[in-house]
């Protein structure tokens, strides 16, 4: 595949992969890289999402090094991850104007919002606090912060928005009792919740991916 130019035109840099098959209900989904990895990354992802799907990868706007992007900093020296809480929420309203402005550059109907680790910690925040922005939340491998839940308002909007969680039973990096905790407490707040655990590591599976693929087609 040709390696793609980042687009520079909105709020956030990105790459996208315009859907191939036009209908009057146009549908995207949003794609967050985690800490320290870039755009490129989940954009390999865009073959395997339906034609009908606008798939599109911004790059996080804190720069770590050559190529290496986050949405915030987080420090793991406690054992528990420590956030930069300014810039997660700097990132937060950028992440919110740009589905904004990718609605209406792409005339959008649905937009999916998901991500890996630091990216889906960022899909779960704003589809959380802003449900009217997304129709649903895709994580892979993430948690949801303490540091966002007083915002939460548990709505009629909220309990539109669909969530589908992946998360690997052998994660090291953010072990799976995020994703158990993240469970419950959506459980709780009343959303469209899936729910899988997988035998795997701090990754995504070719099985989770195929999981997610049906999920968006229902």
């Amino acid at each position: 595949m040709m390696k793609k130019s980042l687009e520079n035109d909105l709020v956030l840099q990105y790459l996208v992969r315009p859907a191939s098959s036009v209908s009057n209900h146009s549908k995207a989904v949003i794609l967050l890289h985690g800490v320290g990895s870039n755009e490129q990354d989940l954009f390999q992802l865009a073959s395997h999402f339906p034609d009908d799907f606008t798939v599109i990868s911004p790059r996080g706007p804190v720069v770590l090094g050559d190529g290496r992007f986050a949405w915030y900093e987080v420090d793991f020296s406690t054992g528990k991850p420590s956030i930069n809480a300014g810039q997660e929420a700097k990132s937060r309203q950028d992440i919110e104007q740009f589905i904004s402005q990718v609605k209406e550059k792409y005339n959008l109907s649905e937009v999916y919002l998901g991500g890996f680790s630091q990216g889906a910690i960022m899909s779960f925040s704003i589809g959380l606090t802003h449900p009217e922005l997304v129709t649903g939340i895709l994580a892979f491998s993430g948690r949801i912060l303490q540091e966002i839940r007083p915002q939460v308002q548990r709505n009629a909007a909220l309990q539109q928005l669909k969530v589908l969680i992946s998360h690997g039973t052998q994660d090291n990096t953010l072990p799976v009792h995020y994703a158990r905790e993240a469970k419950e407490y959506l459980q709780e707040a009343g959303v469209q919740l899936t729910y899988h655990e997988q035998a795997m590591g701090h990754q995504i599976s070719g099985e989770a991916i195929a999981k997610v693929i049906s999920w968006l087609q229902v």
